[in-house]
């Protein structure tokens, strides 16, 4: 069974303009288990966002925009108090997927539109709990856990396993099969790529198999 592992982050942009190749590929191949890992893009940030990394960031989304036809909407970048600061909304999604697993993609897209096509600040609770409501789940029970001790090294867990594998770019694409774990994008990549490239992975251990009967029986 190959199961796919999802690398990203609820704030960052190319994972926000990927969210429809993602799903493409998961109605493509709809045997896909998948895992989502949370990846601490500017987690436990401080700093208020400077004009030089607004400027850098409209640049980025503008990028995104084009390649994906996505819409953004750019309060963020016009206060002067905004921290960008990706472990809260990182922490909501693991907390989704901790209490309802089968959920937790969709609040990670719910969070992505929410600050990318509304222009809402899901670096804070409230909201992160608001959109929680907005999708029919329990507004307080979601807030409890977000605040939790258990959520928050759950979070740190989910940042610590990015380090390990290397990963420090988002989003990230691999696939467990056999025992293994295979990269098959990192970066923005098209759903028939992806799905080309999974393909070839599950077929490799079957060609092996193949391959070894073939010269046992010479």
């Amino acid at each position: 069974m190959i199961r796919l592992v999802y690398i990203a982050d609820p704030m960052c942009s190319w994972c926000y303009g990927f969210g429809p190749q993602l799903s493409a590929l998961l109605a493509r191949v709809g045997s896909l288990r998948l895992r989502l890992v949370m990846g601490g893009l500017r987690a436990y940030n401080t700093k208020v966002m400077d004009d030089a990394l607004k400027t850098a960031l409209r640049g980025h989304w503008q990028h995104v925009r084009d390649a994906s036809g996505l819409p953004f909407a750019d309060n963020q970048l016009t206060r002067s108090d905004f921290v960008y600061d990706t472990e809260p909304p990182c922490r909501a999604v693991v907390t989704v997927r901790e209490q309802v697993s089968e959920r937790a993609l969709e609040y990670f897209y719910a969070v992505q539109a929410a600050f990318y096509r509304d222009g809402r600040d899901v670096t804070q609770g409230d909201v992160l709990a608001d959109i929680a409501s907005d999708l029919a789940m329990d507004r307080a029970a979601f807030a409890d856990a977000w605040q939790s001790e258990a959520m928050k090294e759950a979070t740190r867990e989910d940042f610590a396993l990015t380090q390990r594998l290397g990963i420090s770019g988002f989003p990230t694409v691999a696939v467990e099969h056999g025992g293994q774990l295979f990269l098959v994008a990192s970066g923005f990549t098209p759903a028939v790529v992806l799905g080309e490239r999974i393909e070839r992975i599950g077929a490799e251990p079957a060609a092996r198999a193949e391959h070894t009967q073939d010269e046992a029986s010479h």
